[in-house]
C-alpha cells in the first residue's frame, strides 16, 4: 500500500511520490456522495457506523489537506467567499461545498504556500543566473511538484510543461508526463489525461524502460475504466496484474479489485476460471496455491492469481461474485452483484457514475450465459434460477430483448423464453451480404461521378 505522505519533493527511482495525493480526492468524493445522498433522501435512518465512517473520512481529508498545504484545493471544497476570487479553482469535480468554511486553516495554508513558492522561485532564479541546465531543470521540477501537491492545477500543469522543455532524459520526460496524468486524475480532467497518455505513449515507444512502460499501462487502463471502456481498460489492467508498481496512482488492493471487476465483465465464462477464478477454494476449505503454466496460459491469471487469492480475506464479496457466475449459481450471483454495487462500485470515485451500466451489463451476461444452453426455458425456471419473481424476470428480459441485447423471445401465452440466436454460418452470410451492399453502393456512386 502506498504511503499517504507527500512531503517528499523528489521521486525515488523505485517509488514515485504520491503527488497529488489521490486518496484525498477519494475522501472528498465520499463526503460529496454522502451529502448528495442525504439531501435527496427524506429518510433519517443513517446508522451510527456510517456516521462514524464519514467523521473518519472528513478527518483524514482535513489532515491530508493540512499536511500537503493544499490551500488552493481547500478553497474549492469550502464555501469561504473571501477566497473565491483570489484562488484558482480550476477543474473542481464538485458542484457544491463538501466542507464547512475553514478560514483560519485556509489563511495559514495560503501563507505557507506563499513562503514556499517564494523559496522555490528564488532557487530557480539562482539556477538560471549562476548554474547550469541540470540545476534549472531540477528547480523547475521542484516547483512543479509543489504546485501539484497543493492542488493548484493550472499552474502545476504549466510548471510541468516548463520543466519538460528543460529536461533532456527520456525517462525524466516520461515521469513528468505521468505526473501531469496524475494531476488530471486528481482534478477529474479527462482531456488532460487523454492528451498526456497519448504523448507519454510516444515517449515510451521511443525509448521508455520496462517499469515506465508498465506504469503507463496501469494509468491508461484506469483511465479507460473511468470512461466506460471496460474491455480495453480491463485487458491493460490484467496485463499488469503480476507486475503492478503504480501505487502512486491507486492502492495495490484497490487495483486488484478493479482487475476482478473488469475481468468478470470482459471475459467469457470459459476464461473466467482460468483468468479470474479461485481454484479449489470454498468456505470450508483453506486457500490452495495453484501451479500456473504461463506458457500455456497466454494471459494473466485472476481467480487463480496469488494476487487475487491474497485479497480474498479483506474482500470476500469478490470471491462470491466471480465464483457464483462461473458455477452458474445465478441466484447467488444476483445477490453478490448487489453487494458489489454497494461496496465496490458506488463508493469508487472513478466507477460510481458507471455503476448502473456495469450492473446492467452483468445481468445481461448472466442471462445470456444461462440461455445459451437451452432452446427454450420457462419463466418459472428462470425466476427460480435467479432468485427473483416471474414478473421481474419477464420485464427485465423484455427490456433487453427490445434493445437487441438478448437473442431470444418471450412466449407470454405459454410463459416460455425461446432462444433464436443465429449460428456462425448465418452470421457470416449476413456479414457478406452487408459488405456486398456497401460495395455496390460505392460502385454506383463512382459510376455517377465518372459519368
Amino acid at each position: 500500500m502506498a504511503s499517504t505522505s507527500t512531503t517528499t519533493t523528489t521521486a525515488q527511482e523505485d517509488q514515485v511520490a504520491c503527488i497529488p495525493n489521490l486518496k484525498l480526492a477519494q475522501h472528498a468524493f465520499l463526503l460529496s456522495r454522502a451529502a448528495s445522498t442525504s439531501s435527496s433522501s427524506s429518510s433519517s435512518s443513517s446508522s451510527s457506523s456510517s456516521t462514524t465512517d464519514l467523521a473518519a473520512t472528513r478527518k483524514a481529508l482535513l489532515d491530508g489537506i493540512e499536511q500537503d498545504e493544499m490551500a488552493p484545493w481547500l478553497a474549492t471544497l469550502t464555501t469561504s467567499p473571501s477566497t473565491s476570487s483570489s484562488i484558482s479553482t480550476s477543474s473542481s469535480s464538485f458542484t457544491s461545498a463538501i466542507l464547512p468554511p475553514q478560514p483560519d486553516v485556509l489563511e495559514r495554508l495560503q501563507q505557507r504556500n506563499k513562503e514556499q513558492l517564494e523559496q522555490l522561485d528564488a532557487k530557480l532564479a539562482d539556477a538560471e543566473t549562476n548554474l547550469g541546465e541540470t540545476e534549472i531543470s531540477d528547480a523547475l521540477k521542484a516547483k512543479a511538484l509543489y504546485l501539484a501537491r497543493i492542488g493548484e492545477k493550472d499552474l502545476a500543469v504549466k510548471a510541468h510543461l516548463d520543466a519538460l522543455d528543460k529536461t533532456a532524459g527520456k525517462g525524466s520526460k516520461i515521469d513528468l508526463r505521468l505526473a501531469i496524468i496524475r494531476i488530471g486524475f486528481f482534478h477529474g480532467d479527462h482531456m488532460l489525461i487523454q492528451d498526456n497518455i497519448e504523448k507519454t505513449r510516444v515517449l515510451v515507444e521511443e525509448g521508455g524502460d520496462w517499469d515506465r512502460r508498465n506504469r503507463l499501462k496501469a494509468y491508461e487502463g484506469l483511465y479507460l475504466l473511468s470512461i466506460r471502456n471496460f474491455k480495453k481498460g480491463g485487458q491493460l489492467l490484467l496485463d499488469t496484474l503480476s507486475t503492478f508498481t503504480a501505487t502512486e496512482l491507486i492502492d495495490y488492493d484497490d487495483f486488484v479489485a478493479l482487475c476482478v471487476l473488469s475481468g468478470a465483465l470482459m471475459l467469457e465464462r470459459k476464461d473466467l476460471k482460468k483468468k479470474v477464478g479461485w481454484h479449489g477454494i470454498s468456505v470450508d476449505q483453506p486457500f490452495m496455491w495453484v501451479e500456473i503454466d504461463e506458457a500455456k496460459a497466454g494471459h494473466p491469471q485472476i481467480i487463480e492469481a496469488p494476487e487475487v487469492i491474497a485479497l480474498i480475506p479483506s474482500r470476500p464479496t469478490l470471491k462470491d461474485y466471480c465464483e457464483s457466475l462461473w458455477r452458474c449459481d445465478y441466484a447467488a450471483f444476483f445477490k453478490a452483484l448487489a453487494v458489489v454495487e454497494e461496496s465496490h462500485l458506488l463508493p469508487a470515485r472513478l466507477l460510481s457514475v458507471h455503476s448502473r451500466y456495469y450492473v446492467r451489463e452483468m445481468r445481461i451476461k448472466a442471462y445470456a450465459q444461462l440461455l445459451e444452453s437451452y432452446r427454450s426455458v420457462t419463466l418459472v425456471s428462470l425466476s427460480t434460477a435467479f432468485g427473483v419473481s416471474e414478473d421481474f424476470i419477464d420485464a427485465d428480459l423484455a427490456r433487453f430483448i427490445a434493445a437487441g441485447r438478448l437473442n431470444c423471445s418471450i412466449d407470454r401465452v405459454n410463459r416460455v423464453v425461446e432462444t433464436n440466436r443465429p449460428d456462425a454460418k448465418n452470421a457470416r452470410y449476413a456479414s457478406v451480404i452487408k459488405q456486398g451492399d456497401l460495395v455496390l453502393t460505392s460502385v454506383q456512386r463512382l459510376s455517377r461521378a465518372i459519368g
